[in-house]
């Protein structure tokens, strides 16, 4: 039986002439608000266009060439969609496949496209990997990105640097419905925490990005977070973006253009800021245990 392995992102556009679509897709069909238009395809044209992709499709042949069998990518809210990808798998041979989310939380969110798409194919067998935000090389993988980043900070000062880890807030009424997303990441930065902590550091955890809409959602923010470290006599901050796989506009954007300013504005004169995970060895050791581990099973 031939395998092979999707590996499923958020997804996003290459062309700013795509934004109004992709946000339709993310808004369920809802219209889109000219000014919510307007301010996402400025965040992505500041940014000169989101890596996601190209980032993602770095994960997947690294993770293609430690395993040894065909490894494709595709999106969730945008092409290539799993509709897409899965016909050209099953006429080469594919059998059985691995449906690997890029991100360790909710992955019933990435695996429920794939089984739509694979019931129009009988012949083909999903295996879904359950969440992995605790495989130990994701927690390394994580720890190293910060590692890099406080060496730009003196070292005597280093462990008086608080470190804000990240990850993309949701509509709280999501994780009332029974979403497990918010637990799932506090305790995948609780084991980075404790990493971190037995060395010094301090840390706590925030929700960014999050969306337009007037709801309640996942807190506190960045800019809450902030504040109250600075209450509490910090003068810089580290923020690590442990929910993010790859670099985005929720990164590029949101932490290096927007969150600087919001840091100053709340007193903290120096602002720090690790790297998403991206395709780094220690990051693709963790996607190919998961990996490994379901085709064992």
């Amino acid at each position: 039986m031939s395998t092979a392995v999707l590996v499923s992102c958020h997804g996003t556009v290459s062309r700013t002439a795509d934004i109004p679509a992709f946000l339709n897709n993310i808004r369920r069909g809802r219209p889109t608000p000219p000014e919510l238009l307007a301010e996402v395809t400025h965040r992505f044209e500041a940014i000169g266009g989101s890596p996601l992709m190209a980032i993602t499709d770095a994960q997947a042949r690294a993770l293609e060439a430690r395993i040894g069998i065909p490894v494709v990518v595709s999106g969730r809210l945008w092409h290539p969609y799993p509709t897409e990808v899965l016909p050209g798998l099953v006429a080469k041979g594919v059998r059985a496949l691995v449906s690997l989310p890029l991100a360790p939380q909710s992955v019933d969110v990435y695996h429920g496209p794939v089984r739509e798409a694979a019931a129009s194919h009988p012949e083909l067998s999903i295996r879904a990997v359950p969440a992995w935000g605790m495989e130990p090389a994701l927690i390394d993988a994580f720890v190293e990105t910060i590692d890099e980043a406080l060496a730009a900070v003196p070292e005597a000062e280093r462990t008086a640097v608080p470190i804000v880890l990240s990850a993309h807030s949701l509509p709280r009424r999501v994780i009332a419905m029974g979403d497990k997303y918010e637990a799932q990441f506090r305790e995948m930065a609780g084991a980075v925490a404790a990493r971190l902590e037995a060395r010094g550091f301090s840390t706590r955890i925030a929700f960014q990005s999050q969306g337009a809409s007037a709801e309640p959602w996942l807190g506190p923010d960045l800019a809450e977070t902030f504040a109250a470290l600075r209450a509490q006599g910090a003068n810089a901050v580290l923020v690590a973006p442990i929910g993010f796989l790859a670099e985005h506009v929720e990164t590029l954007y949101d932490l290096d253009i927007e969150a600087p300013t919001i840091a100053a504005k709340a007193g903290l004169g120096r602002f720090y800021r690790a790297k998403a995970v991206c395709d780094r060895p220690r990051f693709v050791d963790a996607i190919e245990a998961v990996v490994r581990r379901e085709l064992d099973r």
